[in-house]
């Protein structure tokens, strides 16, 4: 059962949250009785809280406008949680460019935790590993990440410098629709109004972000993640690569994502109808071609190589290999 002091912290975070509380919401959400409330209250008003009754059919309670919130009061359960999400985004290497500041307060908030949950922590993290690990990649600027986010939810076009992979540098304006995360790195999606057509851009190749006067209107349809999965998987590459393959959505998206992958279903086949496994089109664009086979090679389904023929020969090079080592002792 929590005690009396954590109760009235619990009730100064409730009205903190703003507007009026009543006295049954409040003697709900604490687990008291409304004398009870009555009594935290004025706790708190001894504590020097500005606590106000607002009288009427609506009345309880709510701060005194101007108040300035006390320093941050964590459990040990969300100390943990927070510790945790800031190493979890370290070293997901998905940090804003300035790390020092995860550093920081992940340095405050252990400072200030009791001794036995910073020894757990401690035992926490020792014991965690990461499956991926991407190393170090370039993060975006927390200006300009913040910058792009605002920009997003007032649908303010923005002006921003960028860095393409080319090395070429260009000043353009953009319609954001979103920000998203992915594989360790971070993007924003939208229109780039000059050409009228949708684009995809690193934040970290972003050196400048700026709003611009005026507003515009998000289009219907899928939402920036899909955007973003649609933009790599339609972006120019070297090679357009073009295969049917029999077998189920699941089956191929384990091995090939939205990312990578576009696929298309075929005219429908007479089959049984808790049988889904059929012939899709599969189309991948790729700067390389060697990965292609091995992923055949585990995908383990009937395909069809459509373009190119150097797909082909490296897919029978590769059964050659597969066939020259099955044969040795």
């Amino acid at each position: 059962m929590p005690r009396p002091t954590a109760r009235v912290l619990t009730l100064l975070e409730l009205l903190q949250s703003g507007g009026v509380r009543t006295v049954a919401e409040l003697a709900d959400r604490l687990g008291v009785e409304g004398r009870t409330v009555r009594r935290y209250v004025d706790q708190l008003i001894d504590l020097d809280v500005p606590v106000e009754s607002v009288r009427g059919r609506y009345g309880g309670y709510r701060l005194g406008p101007g108040y300035r919130m006390p320093p941050l009061m964590l459990s040990e359960d969300e100390a943990l949680a927070v510790l945790l999400g800031l190493v979890a985004v370290r070293r997901a290497g998905s940090a804003t460019a300035d790390r020092t500041a995860g550093e920081t307060a992940s340095a405050k908030i252990r400072r200030v935790l009791p001794k036995h949950v910073a020894h757990r922590l401690d035992a926490l993290l020792e014991a965690l590993d990461f499956t991926d690990r991407p190393g170090e990649p370039d993060a975006p600027d927390s200006g300009v990440l913040l910058t792009i986010a605002d920009a997003v939810r007032h649908r303010r076009p923005v002006t921003i410098r960028y860095t393409g992979r080319d090395g070429r540098r260009s000043e353009r304006t953009l319609h954001a629709y979103g920000i998203v995360a992915h594989s360790g790195r971070w993007y924003v999606t939208g229109e780039d109004p000059a050409i009228g057509e949708e684009r995809t851009f690193r934040l970290d190749r972003i050196a400048d972000a700026r709003a611009l006067p005026g507003s515009f209107d998000a289009p219907a349809g899928p939402d920036p993640a899909q955007r973003v999965l649609a933009g790599f998987a339609t972006a120019e590459y070297r090679y357009e690569v073009t295969l049917r393959i029999h077998g189920t959505v699941e089956q191929i998206r384990a091995h090939l994502p939205a990312s990578v992958a576009i696929l298309e279903e075929l005219e429908p086949e007479a089959v049984l109808e808790q049988d889904t496994e059929r012939w899709l089109r599969v189309e991948v664009r790729a700067e390389r071609l060697d990965w292609v086979p091995p992923v055949l090679a585990a995908l383990d389904r009937p395909f069809v190589i459509e373009r190119p023929d150097e797909l082909r020969d490296l897919v029978l090079a590769l059964a050659d290999r597969l066939a020259t080592h099955a044969r040795r002792d």
